[in-house]
Parts: structure tokens; C-alpha cells; sequence
């Protein structure tokens, strides 16, 4: 998992947990332990717009 330095609301806890649980057998994480660090440290979480509510219900 590629960690980049990046916005901080890019930057989320839930991000990590997410790519941590994907992992079948073997997890790799590349990148600044600081930006590691403020991942895990970053839980605002923003509510995502994404219109798939809407989509959906269209099918």
C-alpha cells in the first residue's frame, strides 16, 4: 500500500483501515512515517456525496 504525502482530508484513518483489510496474505506499507502517523491520528471523516443513492434507485 502506497501511503503519499497528500490533502488531509484525503488523509483518513478509515482510508488505512481499508487498505489494511483488503490485504489477502502479505501487507507492504511504503511511505513518510509522518503521513503514516497523521492517518492514524486523522478520524474526521467526511460525508461523501457520491449520487449512488440516486443511481440506484434509477435501476
Amino acid at each position: 500500500m502506497v501511503v503519499p504525502p497528500s490533502y488531509p482530508m484525503l488523509l483518513t484513518r478509515n482510508l488505512l483501515y481499508t487498505g489494511l483489510t483488503r490485504a489477502k496474505k502479505l501487507l507492504i506499507v511504503v511511505g513518510n512515517p509522518k503521513t503514516l502517523g497523521f492517518m492514524i491520528k486523522n478520524v474526521d471523516s467526511k460525508k461523501r456525496n457520491t449520487g449512488l443513492e440516486y443511481k440506484l434507485k434509477q435501476l
